[in-house]
């Protein structure tokens, strides 16, 4: 679930040898094979089968991702009733709180290592951004609860000071999400929190964590080494932290005050593709035992670019420009190329095989085929988006 395979500083200087050998593998490596299953279509079938697992919440709140409420768990039941009804805890209101609110959690992980809410607040965001209203109903061992209580659980246990930690984005979208302009919430400790400021800070910590990558960009560099620093710190490149923040432009007043930095944010989302997959396709050339990695990292990070652009797209009216959607197209092709390969890699076998050899690398698969084929399917049909 977080980035991992770090490419090779060797490897990296061997890339930077060959720039032309790299572009003309690149257009040899885009060529769509013949008589293949539309991308869209493989991708969906897999995450439908390999999400619907009842006993993995996790699995269950990417089927979510790709399908939305109307998603179902193997056993029949709603996915998002699996969720809450079978792996809600809580914990009973203390007289020691100014809130005096029974706590209501979900534990990271089942005692077998499942996971369940990996990173704070996924499982609620996941509701959320499924369009679930705050008054849905769900039903646990001890009585019901509503949409609205768990995510006023979120904001009670918020503090301003996790808006710059990389587990903080699914925090904020249950804010951006929740919340409109001018809105403020009291946090656990009685503390009055503007849900503008907590906002304004996030995009903050987003441009000088993507400022390296800007930099690159300015200077006229082909890539920008991944080192596990800045944006590189975040789970999954930072591309949820981006969905979090850019969100919150779905408020016209917000996208009027934000245009000229959210779109230098774009821009360099834009540029890490090329950026990134030099350095991917160098690791796969030069370090052959990592290869099932290294195809894993290339799928996780084309499809969540391209689910964030389509997000982006559909919350804002982003239009892109001839040459951003030139890009967009190029990404399109990458993961293309980079499923057929896991193909005939075997890496797509089913997961509990996989599971096998690399437990994580199979809950990977799960989660990052979900999210490729969302990003696949919002860039496959005509913008539902706003009107800039």
């Amino acid at each position: 679930m977080h980035e991992r395979a770090p490419v090779a500083t060797s490897a990296r200087r061997a890339l930077r040898c060959f720039p032309k050998l790299f572009s003309l593998f690149i257009l040899v490596l885009v060529t769509p094979a013949s008589g293949a299953a539309p991308l869209g279509q493989e991708l969906a079938g897999r995450c439908r089968a390999w999400a619907a697992d009842a006993r993995n919440p996790w699995a269950l709140a990417h089927g979510v991702v790709l399908e939305g409420q109307a998603f179902r768990a193997s056993d029949g039941r709603l996915a998002s009733d699996v969720m809450v009804s079978d792996f809600l805890r809580r914990t009973p209101s203390s007289e020691d709180s100014p809130s005096k609110q029974a706590d209501l959690f979900f534990e990271s992980s089942t005692p077998d290592g499942t996971p369940v809410e990996p990173h704070p607040a996924l499982l609620v965001k996941t509701l959320l951004a499924a369009g679930q209203p705050p008054s849905q109903r769900f039903t646990t061992a001890w009585g019901t609860v509503t949409l609205r209580e768990l995510v006023e659980d979120v904001k009670r246990d918020f503090r301003m000071e996790q808006v710059a930690s990389p587990e903080s984005a699914w925090k904020l979208e249950v804010l951006s999400l929740s919340a409109r302009p001018g809105d403020t919430f009291r946090d656990g400790t009685g503390r009055k929190v503007s849900v503008d400021a907590v906002m304004e800070r996030a995009l903050a910590t987003l441009e000088a964590e993507q400022a390296a990558l800007a930099s690159g960009m300015k200077a006229g560099r082909p890539e920008v080494p991944k080192r596990g620093e800045g944006i590189y710190a975040h789970p999954c490149g930072g591309l949820h932290y981006f969905q979090a923040v850019a969100g919150w432009a779905r408020h016209p007043s917000v996208r009027a005050a934000w245009r000229p930095r959210l779109a230098a944010q774009v821009d360099v989302l834009l540029y890490r593709l090329d950026s990134e997959t030099r350095q991917y396709e160098t690791a796969w050339a030069s370090a052959p035992s990592q290869r099932e990695q290294v195809l894993a990292q290339m799928l996780k990070f084309q499809g969540h670019l391209l689910e964030t652009l389509g997000r982006f797209r559909d919350d804002t009216g982003w239009r892109p420009t001839a040459r951003q959607q030139d890009i967009v197209e190029r990404a399109r092709r990458y993961l293309e190329n980079t499923v057929r390969r896991m193909d005939e890699t075997g890496l797509l076998a089913a997961p509990a095989s996989v599971a096998t050899r690399n437990r994580q690398l199979a809950l990977d698969l799960v989660g990052d085929t979900c999210h490729a084929a969302r990003g696949e399917a919002l860039w496959s049909r005509p913008s539902a988006g706003r009107t800039p």
